[in-house]
């Protein structure tokens, strides 16, 4: 799963993206130019620590997220939309990170000449908007042609097609993005392919200066969360050995990253939940969309497991706990067989049974 990091140009999404990364990527300079860096970010995870500590394995692995910084959006979008190379790894994203400027620096100074959080909020959001809307209208056309012409698909179904992307259209002539709407799992489906992108989820990441407090912006809009982050202190931080970042978050009494917090909400904006397995090999988190089956685990691990799949041996986290270990909760019976069928919660521990 891979998050696009954007903002309007001085905003500072290079900065949060080292932040996140504990990379060290100099700025990218929009100015036309089209520039991505990516890099995989482990999601910090207590139940994974703990897990380690329990069974002591050779090898722990976390769950994992992927940031992409996409230079190249920076609200002046023309009449015929995004460019084609930026569209397309825009398109390719599950969501969005929108990093805000907040900060004051006269020694970077804002585009318009002025801090506006809100103002820049909507004129990146403009430059998604429009773009949807002319791949609306496009596909519009297509569908009033193709209805009449006639000889191909059912006229219903034709018919259909254009009551929903006429939806869509109302939606973002108003400025609404699309993920604020409701559709059906067929409407999702036909949708699915276009990769629309105010119809993605998005996490508003408001920048700001040290000691400064967050903005009162209010951006209501379904599938979308909103945080604060000290970016620049962030990546500073980052930049430090384990050892340092401890003293210096001691001696100025930070008790938790905010980078946890960002890197958490990120995961769940995709609407991904973790199971994990478990043994003196590996401590290992695996991801799975929120929903899952115990079927669609086994094929998250391998595909032998979903080829051979048997049943799955599950125990929630705060269970394994309680016994200390899976011999002990097995020993007790704790350990429930399920079927391909069930639907895994996150933090539950899967031993799939499989036989190919």
């Amino acid at each position: 799963m891979r998050l696009g990091i954007i903002g309007l140009p001085q905003s500072g999404k290079t900065t949060v993206f080292n932040a996140l990364t504990h990379g060290n990527q100099p700025a990218i300079c929009s100015g036309g130019r089209f520039d991505v860096h990516t890099a995989v970010v482990e999601m910090p995870d207590s139940r994974v620590d703990r897990l380690t500590e329990i069974f002591r394995p050779l090898k722990t692995t976390y769950a994992q997220v992927t940031y992409a910084d996409i230079a190249g959006l920076d609200g002046s979008a023309s009449d015929k939309g995004i460019a084609g190379p930026l569209l397309n790894q825009l398109s390719q994203m599950d969501g969005f990170v929108h990093v805000v400027r907040c900060f004051d620096n006269s020694n970077v100074p804002h585009p318009t000449g002025e801090i506006d959080p809100l103002g820049d909020l909507y004129a990146q959001q403009g430059e998604m908007l429009l773009n949807d809307l002319l791949a609306v209208e496009r596909k519009l056309e297509r569908l009033d042609d193709e209805l009449r012409r006639g000889g191909g698909r059912e006229k219903k179904r034709v018919a259909n097609e254009i009551d929903l992307f006429k939806r869509l259209q109302i939606f973002l002539v108003e400025d609404r993005p699309l993920r604020s709407i409701e559709l059906s799992l067929e409407e999702e489906r036909t949708v699915s392919g276009f990769g629309f992108l105010t119809q993605k989820p998005v996490l508003i990441l408001f920048n700001i200066s040290e000691g400064q407090s967050t903005p009162c912006v209010e951006y209501p809009a379904g599938r979308c969360e909103v945080v604060a982050l000290q970016g620049k202190l962030e990546m500073d931080i980052a930049q430090l050995s384990d050892e340092d970042a401890e003293l210096f978050m001691t001696e100025y009494q930070i008790e938790e990253a905010g980078l946890k917090r960002v890197i958490y909400l990120s995961y769940c904006l995709l609407g991904l939940a973790s199971f994990f397995t478990v043994g003196e090999d590996e401590v290992r988190a695996w991801t799975i969309k929120s929903g899952g089956t115990a079927f669609d685990a086994a094929g998250v691990i391998h595909s032998d497991l979903q080829k051979g799949f048997i049943r799955a041996e599950v125990i929630g986290y705060d269970e394994l706990l309680e016994f200390g270990g899976l011999s002990e909760a097995r020993q007790h019976g704790k350990l429930r067989i399920e079927g391909k069928n069930y639907i895994v919660q996150d933090g539950e521990i899967v031993h799939i049974r499989f036989n190919v």
